[in-house]
């Protein structure tokens, strides 16, 4: 239908009585406060990457010491989303995204002040701190305002936020970038802080967390991932599924311009346009899930998509005409980062209010962690063997992902959360 096709979130209906209108309302602002979050995550690491080369000739940085602005980012990330999700589970969706928001884009903005290596460190790690509460708040925040029908639908939306951030990068960058110099590209992070404020000033929190918050706490939140055996088994399983995603989009992300460039020597236009085609498939794959999530259940979209995965880098490493390498590379992205149209919907359905955020950005940042080890791991297999062992070893990486969904995760979709 029409509709569906929209970022709607409540199930309209003419005769709808006026709370269920305001409701409606609130939910599209959530929706897009969330994705919009979750954009300037893509969009600040892929211009990082872009500028490096500018950086570095400016300030004389080394090899090592251009790599470790974009670890020291992931560092923090990974410290921030913790952090942020436990205070979130406390203070409130709105309130803490809104600080994440607000501290990203400072310190963002300050790095176009740097005057050598150790500031602008300080800054990225900072910024990177900021950066990695977005996810998992923003999850939570659209969980929790739209309809238990729609809520993969959300969930997806919120994923394509990412896509739309690096695309908007690889777009703005190459104008941008000859005219305003690296520090313009960061002084433009401070757009937003614009945002935070809005989003502070017209959002309130979700009706589920207030309620929430009228309870008496029990548990600290992180002691909620791991209560009994059950969610012990639910939390490792996602933990799984989180590493495995983010393993092989990182390995396949920044290893694949290489190995097209060296086995069939692509230029950077052609390896360019094989990166935005694959990235228009891996947003088609993520609108996709929550679709199918939403129709069929979060089990056995995730099962489809990671057959498709090994079947499709598998396939991909054999692989030899221009025209099959671009459209077969959409295809597998599509199948490999589709998946994270659904974490949200998942995670928010397996932990209670008091840990939704908590559990989003613990279990999603330390995916995040173990796949920081993809480059490196695709990198050492290409140098010892080839990329196309390289790629079968990916491939091999997703049958892990299907026995974790098929004997540690549960299926509940459409429920009430708790």
């Amino acid at each position: 239908m029409p509709h569906d096709s929209s970022p709607s979130l409540a199930t309209p209906a003419a005769s709808a009585p006026a709370a269920a209108k305001h409701d409606h309302a609130y939910a599209n602002r959530a929706l897009w406060a969330s994705a919009v979050g979750y954009a300037m995550d893509g969009f600040d690491l892929l211009i990082l990457g872009f500028i490096l080369p500018a950086i570095a000739a400016d300030l004389a940085l080394s090899s090592a010491q251009s790599g470790a602005l974009v670890t020291w980012t992931l560092i923090g990330a990974v410290v921030g989303g913790i952090v942020f999700g436990m205070l979130s589970d406390r203070f409130g969706r709105v309130r803490v995204l809104s600080w994440t928001i607000l501290l990203f884009a400072v310190f963002t903005g300050l790095c176009s002040l740097a005057q050598g290596y150790w500031d602008l460190l300080a800054y990225r790690t900072i910024a990177g701190i900021g950066l990695g509460g977005e996810f998992g708040i923003g999850m939570a925040l659209a969980a929790e305002a739209c309809a238990p029908e729609r809520r993969a639908r959300a969930s997806s939306f919120v994923g394509l936020g990412w896509q739309a951030g690096v695309l908007a990068a690889a777009l703005l960058t190459p104008l941008l970038l000859p005219v305003i110099g690296w520090r313009g590209m960061f002084a433009v992070g401070l757009l937003p802080a614009v945002v935070s404020f809005i989003m502070r000033r017209t959002l309130g929190e979700p009706e589920m967390f207030l309620a929430q918050q009228q309870q008496p706490r029990e548990h600290a939140p992180l002691k909620l991932l791991v209560k009994d055996c059950a969610t012990t088994r639910a939390s490792l399983g996602v933990a799984i599924l989180c590493s495995v995603q983010n393993f092989g989009y990182y390995g396949l992300m920044i290893w694949m311009p290489s190995y097209l460039s060296k086995t069939f020597g692509y230029s950077l236009t052609k390896s360019a346009m094989w990166t935005a085609v694959t990235v228009l498939g891996m947003a088609f794959g993520i609108w996709l899930f929550g679709r199918l999530a939403d129709r069929f259940g979060r089990r056995p979209t995730f099962i489809g998509y990671q057959i498709g995965a090994v079947v499709m880098v598998f396939v991909y490493a054999q692989l030899q005409s221009q025209f099959s390498l671009l459209i077969g590379g959409a295809v597998m992205g599509m199948f490999v980062n589709g998946m994270i149209g659904g974490y949200g919907a998942l995670i928010s359905e397996l932990y209670p209010t008091a840990a939704r955020a908590t559990a989003q950005n613990v279990l999603f940042n330390i995916g995040r962690a173990v796949g920081g080890f993809g480059p490196l791991t695709v990198g050492a297999l290409a140098a010892a063997f080839s990329f196309k062992i390289a790629l079968v070893f990916l491939a091999g990486i997703y049958v892990l992902d299907i026995l974790a969904t098929l004997f540690l995760i549960p299926e509940r979709r459409g429920e009430a959360l708790q």
